[in-house]
């Protein structure tokens, strides 16, 4: 074959060999194995491929991907007036991953922020409708009721809302000044009726003491000696104490007869 017929050859077929690799690396899609190909065919959805090494159309065909990973969102505080008119500042975190590829192509235009979106809207509609008291203590009942608010909502677009945790409260200072007097006065009232039942319980003894001591007049004399005994513990160098006229009447009694059988 002549060399000029070979040059000629080459020459034809070089731009034509470079037309078919530009269509085959046009045409060879990956997809990751967290990822889903939504492809769009002459405008309509053919579905979704992945994961791995498939072919599309070139021109005729195109290729959304779709992460479905859980995403990590965080919802941007909001300013909240609660049900009991706190102003209140508030941030949560939502969790949420894609279900439906194809779903979350078509039926909304960007799921990320039409998802932060519908957070938004939900926290400050939920929270406003709770006392400051509950959303302190009643967090997780909150949180669960976010969540489900949030997945129903987002549900069209293929999205599942696996979870939504109220991550901060922020209360003015003035209402902390508050919260912390009503605490100081409750712990104040706590100890005032615990002094008061202590005292209730130790007047109840002592009545039944002197119900003890009055059916048994030597219980008195005994008692009374067991406190000259703990206070002669004390080393004390002078004691004053009363002496009971029953613990020395039979001598008096002994005296008084004696001196009638002398007389």
């Amino acid at each position: 074959m002549p060399e000029e017929t070979i040059v000629t050859l080459v020459s034809l077929l070089a731009p034509i060999i470079i037309i078919l690799v530009i269509i085959i690396a046009a045409s060879i899609r990956i997809v990751q194995e967290y990822e889903r190909g939504v492809i769009f065919r002459l405008g309509r959805v053919i579905g979704a491929k992945g994961p791995g090494l498939f072919f599309i159309i070139p021109i005729i065909d195109k290729m959304w991907k779709v992460d479905l990973r859980t995403l990590t969102m965080d919802v941007p505080p909001q300013d909240i007036i609660t049900r009991d008119n706190v102003p209140v500042r508030v941030d949560a975190v939502v969790y949420f991953r894609v279900l439906d590829p194809v779903r979350s192509v078509v039926e909304v235009s960007d799921y990320i922020f039409a998802t932060s979106q519908i957070s938004q809207t939900t926290l400050r509609s939920v929270l406003g409708q709770a006392e400051l008291d509950d959303l302190l203590a009643r967090r997780e009942d909150i949180n669960v009721k976010l969540r489900e608010i949030i997945d129903e909502a987002t549900d069209p677009w293929g999205i599942k809302v696996s979870v939504v945790e109220v991550k901060a409260v922020d209360i003015p200072q003035g209402m902390q000044r508050a919260m912390a007097r009503q605490a100081e006065a409750e712990r104040e009232r706590r100890g005032k009726v615990i002094a008061a039942e202590g005292e209730f319980q130790a007047s109840e003894k002592l009545a039944q003491a002197a119900e003890v001591i009055g059916r048994q007049p030597m219980a008195l004399q005994l008692r009374f000696l067991q406190t000259l005994s703990e206070v002669a513990a004390e080393k004390n160098s002078t004691i004053v104490f009363p002496l009971p006229i029953e613990l020395i009447r039979p001598f008096l009694d002994g005296m008084g007869q004696m001196q009638k059988k002398g007389s």
